[in-house]
C-alpha cells in the first residue's frame, strides 16, 4: 500500500466524469488499498479516485460505520432531505450547507465485481452521494447553498 497525493479543486481532473470499471484486477485492488490508506492518513470520510487524479468510477467511504469500497456505485430511490455542513478532501478550509437525501440505496460492485446494495441513512447516504458526484466531476462547493467559516 501507498499514500496517494489528493489533488485539489484547481486540478482539471476533478471535474472529468470517470470511467466506468470493467477490469477488476490486481491493478484495481492497489489503487483501492492506496486509496483506504490515503483517506485514513488524511482523516476523511471519503476518497473518489479523481482525488487521486485517476478517472475511475471507484470511490472509498468509512463514516465510522465500517469501511466500504464503491465501483461502478448508484444511487437508487432518493428519500426525504437532510441539510448539514460539508467539507472535502480536495477543498481544504472549505465547508457549506449542502441539502442531500437523507436515505437512499447504494448500489454498487466490490472489488471481485460482484454487485451488492445497502440502504444508506443519514451521514452514511451523505457522503455516498458526495463520493459519487465526484466520479460524475461535481463538487460539492457547487451544491453550497451557505458557505461557513471553519470553527477556530
Amino acid at each position: 500500500m501507498a499514500l496517494r497525493n489528493i489533488v485539489t479543486k484547481e486540478q482539471d481532473v476533478l471535474y472529468k466524469k470517470c470511467r466506468t470499471v470493467e477490469k477488476f484486477d490486481e491493478r484495481l485492488w492497489t489503487l483501492l488499498d492506496d486509496m483506504k490508506e490515503t483517506l485514513y492518513k488524511a482523516q476523511g470520510y471519503g476518497l473518489a479516485a479523481p482525488q487521486v487524479g485517476i478517472l475511475k468510477r471507484v470511490a472509498v467511504i468509512d463514516v465510522g460505520e465500517g469501511y466500504i469500497e464503491l465501483i461502478n456505485p448508484e444511487i437508487l430511490d432518493p428519500e426525504g432531505e437532510q441539510r448539514d455542513i460539508e467539507g472535502c478532501l480536495s477543498c481544504p478550509d472549505v465547508w457549506g450547507y449542502v441539502k442531500r437525501p437523507y436515505s437512499c440505496t447504494l448500489r454498487a460492485q466490490d472489488r471481485n465485481g460482484e454487485y451488492y446494495e445497502k440502504k444508506l441513512e443519514g451521514l452514511f447516504c451523505r457522503c455516498a452521494c458526495h463520493e459519487t458526484d465526484h466520479l460524475d466531476g461535481k463538487l460539492f462547493v457547487d451544491l453550497v447553498d451557505e458557505f461557513v467559516k471553519p470553527e477556530e
